[in-house]
């Protein structure tokens, strides 16, 4: 007998799956040839242009209006300006294209035949369109500065406005002066060597924003808390940046496979409770504070009363993030830019020598690799993730993302978390609980207390700055040595200083102020004495 492989026969094998399921014609057209396959669905070019149009509009335009539609679709009237997010990927060159055709250029191909070309819905939507470019070339070394490139592929597309930024304006304070941030006087850091995450004043602020930033970068303790920082910093400067352009709505070239990258690797990092944020969110700033010598007098008046109302909600302001690529997944974006001929600058990867990717990069590497032979690998994470509901109740925004803050959530990481003990004396563990010797109380020896950003901080920015390396973590600066104290992004410290000057404000984010410390034995039958039956 042997023990090798039998022969096997022709007709035993499984025959490889084709491509494509029935047809090689075009399923929308039906006569054509078919020339991309998307999901084993064939389209010829003409169809499949028509297509990438029809799912870009039907995600974008049910969120231009305020309000969303009703049983029939109204007029589109948003209420403010437009801001494109530029990166120079591919999903941003793709959006770029897309929102110049469909609502400046106002092609008609891309208009939709009902109606004739002179319908109402085919007027202009955003009297202003502006695309922004956050530069993160200095946030890595090595990387190089596109800023100037960006700008000339900008200059091919007529009425829009270009907005350039860096990332160090996150930590400019005449950057969130220009773009009418709430001015604050307090210069304050934190001590992200400690868990505990205390708030100190800065002996001496550095005027460079450039060197904040990369203090604040070479203090965090992992790769893949690096690279979410820059991530965050470059969405808060987008979002306070379509504030100061009176912009209603700010769109990213998110695709499909992004999008389901993103959902994975944030649940990864602890944000699972902002993953419907991931796809759509509503973005209103921290309310400036009222004096009370600013709220008007009561009006015996209806009619006032009336008007002040609609004042009030008029000065309410809310940015709504829309990705209206979701539908389109990266294999569609490519074929969709090379037919129409879109020039795409590129972006370069992050990183700095001796760094080992994080877990947004390998969250890449496993989807991308894994839709290559699962093309439906990449739509079922996103339907999936989309039923998904937070649970728990909202406790305020994050003041570093923010993003919604879940309650409780500090009070459940300290019941979870495995904390080291001091060492026991081995003389006192052998004399036992009787010895005469009396410890110094745990309340008499503590710090006092003292103010922490990590009431203020949701669970995934709280994990992103304590989370531990097992590997010492090579800094993308080392000339830049890691800091005490570092600088906070401006819109943390303007939202610090406006909490610090409000003591009712203040006792709501913390709320109670508990302290954990261990019981001896004798101290608590003390406590339980009264409520014990006698034998």
């Amino acid at each position: 007998m042997s023990c090798g492989n039998p022969v096997a026969d022709a007709d035993a094998l499984m025959q490889r799956r084709k491509k494509y399921d029935k047809t090689k014609n075009c399923v929308k057209c039906k006569v054509a040839q078919g020339n991309l396959v998307i999901r084993h669905a064939v389209y010829c070019k003409e169809c499949f242009l028509h297509l990438v149009v029809h799912k870009f509009r039907r995600t974008l335009e049910p969120t231009v209006n305020p309000k969303p539609d009703g049983p029939r679709r109204t007029a589109l009237k948003p209420a403010g300006n437009l801001l494109v997010g530029f990166s120079g990927g591919l999903g941003s060159s793709v959006l770029l294209e897309l929102v110049h055709r469909c609502y400046i250029a106002l092609d008609k191909s891309t208009m939709l035949a009902d109606g004739g070309s002179h319908h109402p819905r085919h007027e202009r939507v955003w009297k202003r369109v502006s695309v922004c470019y956050v530069e993160v070339c200095d946030a890595f070394p090595g990387m190089k500065d596109r800023t100037e490139e960006i700008a000339r592929h900008i200059k091919r597309y007529d009425g829009l406005d270009f907005v350039s930024l860096r990332i160090q304006d996150a930590f400019d304070l005449s950057w969130w002066k220009r773009v009418g941030g709430k001015p604050f006087s307090s210069e304050l850091g934190v001590t992200l060597a400690d868990e505990d995450l205390f708030l100190e004043s800065l002996a001496s602020k550095s005027s460079d924003p450039l060197t904040s930033l990369r203090t604040y970068l070479s203090s965090l303790p992992t790769p893949t808390a690096i690279t979410t920082s820059v991530q965050t910093l470059t969405r808060l400067l987008l979002l306070h940046t379509a504030l100061h352009t009176g912009s209603s709505h700010l769109v990213f070239g998110t695709s499909l496979t992004s999008l389901a990258v993103s959902l994975i690797s944030g649940v990864a990092q602890g944000s699972g409770f902002n993953i419907r944020e991931e796809t759509q969110e509503d973005w209103t700033p921290e309310p400036p504070e009222v004096s009370a010598s600013e709220v008007p007098e009561e009006s015996t008046n209806a009619r006032d009363s009336q008007h002040e109302g609609k004042k009030a909600r008029k000065g309410k302001r809310t940015v709504r993030v829309v990705r209206p690529l979701r539908d389109l997944g990266m294999k569609e974006c490519a074929a969709w830019a090379w037919w129409s001929d879109v020039p795409v600058v590129g972006k370069e990867k992050w990183g700095w020598a001796g760094a080992r990717p994080g877990i947004g990069t390998l969250t890449k590497d496993f989807i991308v690799g894994l839709e290559k032979e699962y093309p439906s690998t990449v739509s079922t994470i996103v339907r999936t993730c989309g039923k998904l509901a937070p649970k728990g109740e909202v406790s305020g925004s994050c003041i570093l993302c923010a993003r919604p803050a879940q309650r409780g959530v500090q009070e459940w990481k300290a019941r979870i978390s495995i904390r080291s003990r001091p060492p026991v004396d081995p003389i006192a563990a052998l004399n036992g609980p009787s010895d005469p010797v009396v410890e110094p109380s745990p309340v008499a020896s503590a710090k006092p207390l003292r103010p922490s950003l990590t009431p203020y901080l949701c669970y995934a920015c709280h994990t992103t700055l304590t989370s531990k390396s097992a590997r010492p973590v090579p800094s993308p600066w080392p000339a830049d040595a890691r800091s005490a104290i570092v600088t906070l992004p401006v819109w943390t410290e303007a939202r610090l200083s406006s909490a610090k000057g409000d003591n009712d404000r203040t006792s709501h984010v913390h709320g109670e102020i508990l302290q954990t410390r261990r019981v001896r034995e004798e101290e608590m039958k003390e406590i339980v004495d009264e409520f014990l039956l006698d034998d």
